[in-house]
């Protein structure tokens, strides 16, 4: 092990003990620090980091300025230690901070996602992939949730899937259809007679037997939008794997409109459900949809006029 890996180590062991998590930060800077190996670097130079922070190369400008950020607390870090360690510069990755607008995934996007996964080259990657679009659309699941599970957390017997120390330090347990565990168990068949030795106890694993990364299923999920033909609808809703999430919370909401239920009693349901820590984060969902909102303006209509 290198002395940068080493430091690394003791860098996220110390931000932990202070209460931060840093999954996704702690898999960027592993990738980073296997980016200086690949170059036979020892330490961190601007040019490196922006290097680094600007792949891929069809990525949106936030994304890279967050990589770039996580590399620049890293550095910070190591600075104090050896000022051969280079800080870069803010301002050197600049993006604008908005909020991106939800695509909303159709039924008819869903099976397309799911057939182009059908058509990887490697049987295992197309089994994890049509299982892995299958869950998220069906659960509203984080990606990152799904991309933790471990094989124990899903439970056919029960029909749940636990989903452990999550974003906001909660852990739950997701009801599934019995259709779903169906597709689970054949999964989970199917990527053992694969891959009968894997290297982690991951539900979905990589044809290496490893645990999924969130870059790398980023950019195979990009790979499948692109072979199912799907569209940004603007420059700032473009088709994610986390917009299926937002796709299974309106369709919950509209069903509910739709059905005349007391949405508002229902309302803390589905946060807990998705793993909000309160309904008002929820509530975001209602300005995703123009047909929901049209639901929601009736529905008030209604109330109005019921009033003497």
């Amino acid at each position: 092990m290198n002395d940068i890996r080493v430091e690394l180590d003791h860098y996220l062991t110390i931000r932990r003990a202070l209460g931060f998590k840093l999954r996704r930060a702690e898999l960027l800077l592993s990738d980073f620090v296997d980016y200086l190996d690949a170059a036979s670097i020892d330490t961190i130079t601007t040019d490196m980091a922006f290097a680094w922070a600007s792949l891929p190369r069809n990525g949106s400008p936030g994304w890279w300025g967050h990589r770039l950020s996580v590399v620049r607390a890293f550095a910070r870090h190591l600075h104090a230690i050896d000022p051969t360690h280079e800080v870069p510069p803010t301002g050197l990755l600049p993006a604008k901070t908005h909020r991106a607008t939800p695509y909303l995934y159709s039924d008819t996007d869903i099976a397309a996602l799911m057939a182009a996964a059908r058509q990887l080259r490697s049987p295992l990657r197309a089994a994890t992939f049509e299982t892995l679009v299958g869950l998220l659309t069906v659960t509203g699941l984080r990606i990152g949730e799904a991309l933790r599970l471990n094989r124990g957390d899903v439970d056919s017997t029960l029909g749940v899937v636990r989903v452990r120390e999550t974003k906001f330090g909660k852990s739950r347990e997701v009801p599934l259809h019995p259709s779903t565990v169906e597709a689970l168990v054949a999964y989970a068949d199917r990527r053992d007679q694969l891959c009968p030795r894997p290297r982690e106890q991951a539900f979905f694993v990589s044809t290496a037997g490893a645990r999924l990364l969130y870059c790398n299923t980023h950019l195979a999920w990009q790979g499948l939008v692109r072979s199912a033909g799907l569209r940004s609808r603007s420059a700032t809703c473009r088709p994610r794997p986390h917009d299926v999430r937002h796709s299974f919370a309106v369709r919950t909401l509209l069903g509910w409109y739709r059905d005349e239920a007391d949405v508002e009693a229902h309302m803390p349901l589905l946060s807990t459900y998705l793993g909000h820590i309160h309904p008002g984060n929820t509530y975001w969902y209602l300005s995703a949809a123009p047909e929901l909102l049209t639901l929601v303006a009736a529905r008030l209509e209604d109330t109005d006029g019921a009033k003497p």
